[in-house]
């Protein structure tokens, strides 16, 4: 199909050209840092940023985070959440 949008410069506030469904780990780092993350069922997840900074969030169904943490924790996330980039 095609795209006129192709070569324009994509940066953190133009829309998201890819996704996927984030795997929550206690070990690994996400496989691609997102520029937002979509909360598709409600929940708690753990976010960890650059400093291994650990943060809880209370989540509703729909809500963009605009946070790119390195890192989802298995331990303590119930939310099914999609990485935007």
């Amino acid at each position: 199909m095609p795209d006129p949008f192709d070569t324009d410069y994509v940066n953190l506030t133009s829309p998201a050209v890819a996704h996927y469904l984030i795997a929550p780990s206690d070990e690994d780092d996400l496989p691609v840092r997102p520029r937002a993350i979509y909360v598709n069922t409600a929940g708690t997840a753990v976010l960890q940023d650059n400093d291994g900074e650990a943060v809880t969030y209370a989540l509703a169904a729909g809500t963009v985070l605009s946070i790119r943490p390195t890192r989802v924790l298995a331990t303590g996330t119930t939310a099914q959440l999609v990485a935007w980039y």
